[in-house]
């Protein structure tokens, strides 16, 4: 799970500095929400948790972590997509898909934030 969140992330990340640079040279820059979320939640976000992940490996191993990943990289693609379809002038037929998609990215993040609470306590070191 790990590898695949840090190379999703990473063709993520390609891909919204690629939309920055065709908004770029078009200047037309309608998209921008789509790109900055795609940016923030698709390379960033995943690539951070991935780091975690990697660093923390107990916090990996878990079941919760399995499907906090699966959500956020359904979530970094699904939100960023449907916000660049309403605003593409499709509104009513993809407005769910924004909904769903920032719903699922909340709870991948709650799911996080709990793991993250979870392994990242301080152990207590004990004298003998």
């Amino acid at each position: 799970m790990v590898s695949t969140m840090f190379r999703l992330s990473a063709l993520l990340g390609l891909v919204g500095m690629g939309l920055g640079i065709l908004m770029g040279i078009k200047q037309d820059f309608a998209l921008a929400p789509a790109h900055a979320h795609l940016n923030l939640l698709g390379f960033v976000a995943l690539f951070l948790a991935a780091l975690y992940y990697r660093a923390v490996p107990e916090a990996a191993a878990s079941l919760l972590a399995k499907i906090q990943g699966v959500l956020a990289m359904l979530g970094a693609v699904l939100f960023p997509a449907g916000i660049a379809c309403v605003t593409l002038g499709d509104h009513q037929r993809f407005l769910p898909v924004v909904v769903a998609g920032s719903l699922i990215v909340f709870a991948a993040m709650a799911l996080f934030a709990v793991i993250v609470f979870r392994t990242s306590g301080t152990k207590q070191v004990t004298q003998p």
